[in-house]
């Protein structure tokens, strides 16, 4: 005896030829990761992310623990369709990248500008920490005038 097997239905063989064709179903699936650069000059470094659809109010920057963060969400245009095909390549969603600064980077310096789709992030780099100059009082507990001493210190 022979086992019949059932063809698919027609929209199950377009679906499967446009999956093909089109780069499979997990398109929609992957994680946006937009694309940054770090740039370090003298002063400064400079961080530029790619962020095209996006508005300065779907983006927030945080500086926690010398750790700045740049976060935010990219929202879907595409509308459910009822008849017809449409095919999303661009990626949308929530996304999140996080860069470790150095030691004494001031929160209050880093400045973000937003234009045409691109976050520049200026984070200014820490100044050189300098020797400081300590004053060393011989005495102060015999009640007479203490006298000074000017030595200095140096951090290691």
């Amino acid at each position: 005896m022979a086992l019949l097997m059932r063809p698919e239905p027609f929209s199950s063989d377009v679906n499967r030829l446009f999956n093909t064709l089109l780069g499979g179903e997990d398109v929609q699936a992957q994680r946006w990761v937009p694309a940054m650069d770090l740039v370090e000059a003298d002063d400064h470094f400079l961080l530029k992310a790619d962020l095209p659809g996006m508005d300065e109010g779907d983006i927030a920057i945080e500086i926690r623990d010398n750790t700045l963060r740049v976060s935010g969400e990219r929202k879907s245009e595409h509308e459910k369709s009822e008849r017809g095909w449409y095919r999303v390549e661009r990626s949308f969603g929530q996304f999140s990248r996080s860069l470790t600064l150095p030691e004494g980077i001031d929160p209050d310096a880093v400045k973000a500008s937003f234009d045409r789709g691109v976050l520049h992030v200026r984070i200014p780099k820490p100044e050189e920490r300098k020797p400081r100059r300590v004053q060393i009082e011989v005495g102060a507990g015999n009640g007479s005038q203490p006298a000074q001493v000017e030595g200095t210190a140096t951090e290691k």
